[in-house]
């Protein structure tokens, strides 16, 4: 036979399991931990895709300029670069155009692209924050048998 369990009386330790877990108090501040690693990764992929986004603009400004006219190459590297990082939904802050040699055969073009992104985006608000300037380069050369470019093929 069990020995019979004592009664509660005022002033013991109470056996009963309930209550609350200890560290409930610590849920809130997981959510926040979560809620802010998520905000952070969002905008390390912000930063990711503006660099594939400036990339590209950078590589059709530099091919844009080595196929166009040499009246109209520079305005079109620029022309090209804003409409590519308006295809990947973003606006152009900044295009530089190097070309050392000016429009002849064999001559290399440079093409840097740069673009702000935001330290902080939240959904229907926008962006805050100093942020992030992402930028690309990307160089081609005028071709060495094209009709029409001043200059010897190179050799």
């Amino acid at each position: 036979m069990r020995p019979a369990r004592p009664s509660a009386t005022p002033g013991a330790a109470d056996d009963s399991e309930g209550g609350w877990i200890a560290g409930a108090e610590t849920l809130p501040f997981g959510f926040l931990i979560f809620v802010v690693g998520t905000l952070l990764l969002a905008n390390a992929w912000g930063v990711v895709d503006a660099k594939l986004a400036v990339s590209a603009a950078a590589r059709e400004g530099s091919r844009s300029y080595v196929e166009a006219a040499p009246e109209v190459a520079k305005s079109g590297a620029v022309a090209r670069a804003g409409e590519t990082l308006a295809a990947y939904g973003r606006e152009l802050d900044s295009v530089t155009v190097g070309n050392p040699d000016g429009f002849q055969r064999c001559a290399r073009v440079t093409v840097t692209v740069s673009h702000r992104v935001p330290a902080l985006v939240l959904p229907w608000i926008g962006g805050f924050g100093e942020g992030f300037t992402v930028s690309a380069t990307h160089s081609e050369i005028v071709d060495p048998f094209r009709d029409g470019v001043p200059g010897s093929a190179c050799g």
